[in-house]
């Protein structure tokens, strides 16, 4: 069987799962890495918090680099294609405790430096954030942390809240200049050695990460489907303040412990996916979402609530952004063109 073919009768496999769920519920399950949890040695007197690593992380992304992603989508004809999506890193930042950035180059200190001379022209989104934290979060990351204690030398107000900045990278590129993400983060890892090394437990709750997910193409072809034109931006939390291990029970739910996700139909997807994964694996799902080219009624199902979620996860990237003060170009093209 040809690989055409075979992609043609998964896509028709999954039409039976397509009719529970609309196709940005499938969307959002589809590009959730379920991440390996592990287990740190224990120590007396202190909470024992699943973590995972930096490094297991890329893996997720390393087959939807090199081959793309593909998420079933229904269409309004009743048919089934598999909408194939290549992921991109579009920004990170990743702020961490004393003891990772002291091993950092000269060269990032620059480039730290320059950025936080230009956050601390706008501490206003500090407070907000502070609050916007929760305090078991604040709690964990006091836990968590080698040495809770900033750098006070630091005049910018930002720091003290959010550990210090090991590493910011926002893409200003157009799409056709691009490297998918795997081999974006090998590109930053030359000069930052500690974005495969690191632990999620080593990184402040402000630790977060965009990606950009861009159609490269449908099986079977359908040139006359615009809305399979529609491109997304994932937001997701990379610190273990915000991460759950997801355990799947009998009746196919994923329970996240201390939080869950984006309610019933969500965590039934998540289960979905774990049972496909494994169990015991950290689910990093999106905290916020922005399209462009999103037209007609094919991504959002009238009878759910899509329209009311998408507003959510848009609102949510924004208020992140505004909160850490950063200007995000995707996002911002995102909203500008964004036919919502």
């Amino acid at each position: 069987m040809s690989s055409s073919s075979s992609s043609a009768s998964n896509a028709s496999a999954a039409a039976a799962s397509l009719s529970d769920y609309s196709n940005l519920e499938r969307f959002l399950q589809c590009v959730t890495p379920t991440v390996p949890s592990r287990n740190p040695p224990h120590t007396p007197g202190k909470d024992r918090i699943e973590y995972f690593t930096l490094r297991d992380l890329w893996d997720c992304y390393g087959e939807w680099s090199a081959y793309g992603v593909g998420t079933p989508v229904l269409l309004n004809s009743g048919e089934t294609v598999l909408q194939y999506y290549v992921p991109y890193l579009s920004a990170i930042q990743i702020y961490s405790n004393k003891s990772v950035v002291g091993s950092r180059s000269r060269r990032e200190d620059s480039d730290i430096a320059e950025f936080e001379s230009d956050s601390c022209s706008d501490d206003s989104g500090s407070d907000n954030l502070s609050r916007s934290l929760s305090n078991n979060s604040s709690r964990t990351w006091d836990v968590v942390s080698e040495d809770s204690s900033f750098d006070q030398e630091s005049s910018c107000p930002m720091r003290d809240r959010l550990g210090h900045l090991y590493l910011q990278y926002v893409e200003m590129s157009s799409p056709y200049w691009r490297i998918p993400l795997t081999d974006k983060i090998t590109e930053l890892a030359q000069h930052h050695p500690a974005l495969t090394t690191l632990k999620s437990v080593d990184l402040s709750p402000a630790s977060w990460m965009a990606v950009a997910w861009y159609p490269i193409y449908h099986i079977p072809s359908r040139k006359s489907e615009k809305d399979l034109s529609t491109c997304f931006l994932t937001y997701h939390t990379l610190s273990s303040c915000f991460q759950a291990e997801c355990v799947v029970e009998n009746d196919g739910r994923a329970l996240h412990k201390d939080m869950c996700c984006c309610g019933s139909s969500t965590d039934a997807m998540i289960g979905e996916k774990l049972r496909e994964d494994g169990s015991g694996r950290i689910c990093l799902c999106p905290f916020g979402l922005a399209t462009y080219k999103m037209q007609g009624d094919l991504w959002l199902k009238p009878e759910t609530c899509d329209y009311a979620k998408i507003i959510d996860l848009y609102s949510a990237a924004d208020s992140w952004l505004k909160q850490l003060s950063v200007h995000h170009h995707d996002f911002n093209f995102f909203t500008f063109h964004s036919a919502m």
